[in-house]
C-alpha cells in the first residue's frame, strides 16, 4: 500500500540534527544555499556617480567604475575601472584609468591601459595615451595621440610605419638619425 508520508518527503542532502559549531551555518530543508559571492559581484558592476552640483579638487582614487557629471579638478586615477564623464561633466585633471569615456569636457591628459571614447559633444584638450582611441563625428578634441601597442613600439594616430631601409646600399636611410655611409663587399 501507497504511504503519503514517504512521499513527501525532500529528495534534497541529508541535514544533520546536530547543532552547528560556532561560526558555521546550517542549511534548512527545502531553502537553496546563497549564491557565492564572487559570482554575485562579477553580475554586479559596482558604479560610482558624482552629481552634477558636487565639486572635488584633489586626488580621486578609486576600484569602481566611475560617472562624473560634476567638477574634479586635481588627478583622477582608477586604474582597472572605467570612468564615464557625463555630458554635465568638467574635468581639470590628469586621468588614468582602464577605459575613459568622453561624453562632457576634460582638459587635461588622459591615460588609458585599454580605450578613450570621445563623443559627440565631447571635449578633450590634452594629451591621450591609449592602444585604442575614438573620436566620434561632433566631437572636439586638442592634443596628441601617442597609440601604445603592448609590447610594441609607440604608434600615433595617422603616422605610418618606418619604411625599410633603401635597397641600394650606397645610399644613407633618410630615416636615421645618423645616416653612416654604407661600403658594399664585391
Amino acid at each position: 500500500m501507497w504511504k503519503r508520508d514517504e512521499a513527501v518527503k525532500p529528495t534534497g542532502p541529508a541535514i544533520s540534527a546536530t547543532p552547528a559549531a560556532p561560526g558555521q551555518h546550517q542549511q534548512q530543508a527545502g531553502v537553496p544555499a546563497a549564491q557565492p559571492e564572487p559570482r554575485r559581484q562579477m553580475m554586479e558592476r559596482d558604479v560610482v556617480n558624482i552629481g552634477k552640483s558636487v565639486v572635488i579638487k584633489g586626488e580621486l582614487n578609486g576600484s569602481e567604475d566611475l560617472t562624473v557629471e560634476g567638477h574634479v579638478e586635481g588627478k583622477i586615477e582608477l586604474r582597472d575601472h572605467v570612468l564615464t564623464i557625463g555630458p554635465n561633466g568638467k574635468i581639470r585633471a590628469q586621468v588614468f584609468a582602464k577605459a575613459v569615456i568622453v561624453l562632457g569636457e576634460v582638459n587635461g591628459n588622459v591615460t588609458a591601459t585599454e580605450k578613450v571614447d570621445i563623443r559627440d559633444g565631447g571635449s578633450v584638450d590634452g594629451d591621450i595615451i591609449s592602444p585604442r582611441v575614438a573620436i566620434a563625428e561632433g566631437a572636439h578634441f586638442r592634443g596628441s595621440v601617442d597609440m601604445q601597442r603592448k609590447g610594441g613600439q609607440p604608434q600615433v594616430q595617422g603616422q605610418q610605419p618606418p619604411k625599410p631601409a633603401s635597397p641600394n646600399p650606397a645610399s644613407p636611410n633618410p630615416l636615421s638619425p645618423n645616416p653612416q655611409p654604407q661600403i658594399a663587399a664585391h
